[in-house]
């Protein structure tokens, strides 16, 4: 099982999301201490309310990975997640193919679609086609990472004959896709590369429209779904479980028990989890990268 850390959110309307320090020193020193990956997440246009009320700001994926690809050598680099329906899925393949090619090979694309209606609408994509954009991507991503022509007649474009040049490292780039609804684990299983079960409270679960997972038991039961859809490529899918007990952040303390919760986490099958940082201070989230790696990973 492999650690990615996930640059901190700052929740609400003060502060700045560099508070837990600039990207590439956080990505240095991530790479150093032994963390497999760095993540990073979008909100391009949230409500003020939903920010007062709990909600994070966020960076831009693509740039902030970018960053981080220039500085590091080894660690993947996930967006975790971005909503896809927000943008032209040709966009969309070439912010992800070009983090890609700088970095060697290493991009992974973490998506979902969304749950903002505020947001969709500051953006002019209609919530309700959501579905219909997000699987219109899942075609045109590896068409256009082929580096072959190719034409597509989606919902609001049409490419005649394109090509995209240069093509990215991987081929196809992973896509891990986010939720938990059964609509999910039908494309995780028949046409990506990773599943990232969303955990959390019936609240979190009503704010995101997708099924309540609320332990490590219920993603195991989740998926027995996922296996029937997947079938044989079950096998080599990814699993990316978070993990969200807070206490974490004072990684001596408790250790025991922690260890006990990844234990669970690995034998459940996760090949990933997800570990969100603590928001505040630079020397803070400097602090915690170290001293996780060094309790938990390196040993």
């Amino acid at each position: 099982m492999q650690f990615m850390f996930q640059y901190p959110d700052f929740h609400g309307t003060n502060g700045s999301m560099l508070d837990a320090g600039p990207i590439t020193d956080v990505a240095k020193t991530c790479e150093d201490a032994g963390w497999n990956g760095i993540s990073f997440t979008e909100h391009p246009a949230p409500g003020a309310k939903w920010l007062d009320a709990g909600g994070h700001q966020t960076l831009d994926p693509f740039v902030a990975l970018g960053a981080a690809a220039a500085v590091t050598n080894r660690i993947k680099l996930l967006t975790y997640l971005t909503v896809v329906p927000y943008r032209n899925p040709l966009m969309l393949a070439k912010a992800a193919a070009t983090v890609d090619l700088i970095s060697n090979g290493r991009m992974i694309l973490g998506t979902g679609t969304g749950y903002l209606k505020g947001e969709y609408r500051a953006l002019g994509v209609d919530i309700e086609e959501r579905n219909t954009l997000f699987d219109e991507a899942l075609d045109v991503l590896p068409l256009h990472w082929s580096g072959e022509p190719f034409s597509y007649e989606g919902t609001h474009f049409s490419a005649r004959d394109v090509i995209a040049r240069p093509a990215p490292v991987q081929r196809p780039i992973p896509i891990w896709i986010g939720g938990n609804a059964k609509l999910t684990l039908r494309r995780v299983g028949e046409r990506a590369q990773g599943w990232m079960p969303l955990l959390g409270d019936e609240a979190l679960a009503k704010t995101t429209r997708s099924p309540q997972l609320a332990s490590i038991d219920a993603i195991s039961e989740r998926l027995e779904l996922l296996k029937e859809y997947a079938g044989d490529r079950f096998a080599s899918l990814d699993l990316v479980v978070p993990y969200l007990d807070q206490s974490v952040f004072e990684p001596q303390v408790d250790s025991n028990k922690h260890r006990e919760q990844l234990a669970q986490i690995r034998e459940l099958g996760a090949t990933w989890v997800v570990i969100p940082g603590p928001i505040g201070n630079a020397p803070l989230a400097q602090h915690f990268l170290e001293a996780f790696a060094a309790e938990y990973i390196s040993k």
